[in-house]
């Protein structure tokens, strides 16, 4: 009986190694078969994902092709639709591509710099703060051209800067080329001309000044009808109650907006942002407001630091040829 037992003992080995190279086979037939079915879907083709897309703003589809600056001339619908970003935005960002921010909530500002042009380093701060700024260029400063073709390297958007006689000229200052009421037709038309030729890549125009010129529906015609020539917008500044320009635009079929907020009359930090919130507000209760302030060092400070928060809170940044009418 003992040796029966251990000849019993010895086989039992035998038939459990057997049965652990039956598993083994098993399990390297199932690898095996996963191994396949993983480089299927790995070759095959995966739906697009476009990060920080949200109900209220899908980014666009993907262009193979950017598109000419003279596109930039479209409206602002009712549904939100923008241009297409250069990239998608997590934050305020510096790129060689005007950025722009994606609220999510209503309000959109069209913000514009006056008075650019007597230096460059101004348009080369401002474009680092990432949002789509409009550069409005006085012709003629020693800077002019040198901003105009900054912005337009870097997309952003630049406008003419007309310097229009003001109320009290002349012991009240305007530039030496700027457009007086005593000028003929001709005069103001050349004049104008001009300014497209000391301004490149602009795309629009708005008053310089002008509290006295803007009143004045003979000559602000003249103008107007210079611009929708070459194709150009207008904005009204409204630098008096009683100008005509965007009336006179709307009815002889000049694209055209008028100022809502001006930033930085009073030039402290608390005074400009107190304008931002307004103009925010505006813009949430209306859909939209076009803003004017200037390259004083103090308002520069002021949107390097509210511009971003003002986008966290839901405010939409555009070209102001998106306002456009």
């Amino acid at each position: 009986m003992s040796k029966s037992r251990k000849k019993s003992n010895r086989r039992a080995p035998v038939t459990n190694q057997a049965w652990v190279w039956v598993i083994l086979l098993i399990v390297v037939i199932v690898l095996i078969s996963l191994g396949l079915e993983w480089l299927k879907s790995d070759y095959s083709p995966k739906p697009e994902i476009v990060p920080h897309q949200t109900e209220h703003h899908k980014l666009p589809p993907r262009e193979t092709t950017q598109k000419p600056l003279s596109s930039i001339h479209e409206q602002y619908s009712s549904t939100h639709q923008k241009a297409k970003p250069s990239k998608p935005l997590s934050g305020p960002v510096s790129t060689t591509q005007a950025p722009y921010y994606f609220g999510t909530g209503k309000g959109v500002i069209a913000l514009i710099i006056d008075d650019m042009g007597s230096d460059k380093k101004s348009a080369d701060t401002l474009i680092k703060i990432g949002v789509p700024l409009t550069f409005s260029v006085i012709p003629g400063l020693a800077a002019s051209r040198s901003v105009a073709e900054t912005a337009k390297a870097h997309n952003y958007q630049v406008m003419i800067h007309m310097p229009m006689e003001p109320q009290g000229y002349p012991k009240q200052r305007l530039e030496k080329n700027g457009l007086l009421l005593s000028q003929d037709d001709d005069e103001i038309a050349s004049r104008v001309s001009s300014y497209m030729e000391e301004v490149p890549y602009a795309v629009g125009a708005n008053n310089h000044m002008g509290s006295a010129f803007t009143e004045n529906s003979e000559k602000m015609e003249v103008v107007l009808k210079d611009l929708k020539g070459k194709g150009l917008f207008f904005i009204d500044s409204r630098t008096t109650p009683n100008s005509v320009g965007y009336s006179l635009a709307k009815k002889m079929g000049v694209k055209t907006g008028t100022r809502n907020v001006f930033l930085d009359n009073v030039q402290n930090s608390d005074a400009i942002n107190k304008q931002l919130k307004e103009a925010a507000t505006i813009a949430r209760r209306k859909g939209s407001a076009i803003v004017i302030c200037h390259p004083h060092s103090t308002t520069i400070k002021t949107l390097q630091e509210s511009l971003p928060e003002l986008a966290k809170s839901g405010i939409t940044f555009v070209r102001v040829s998106q306002l456009v009418k």
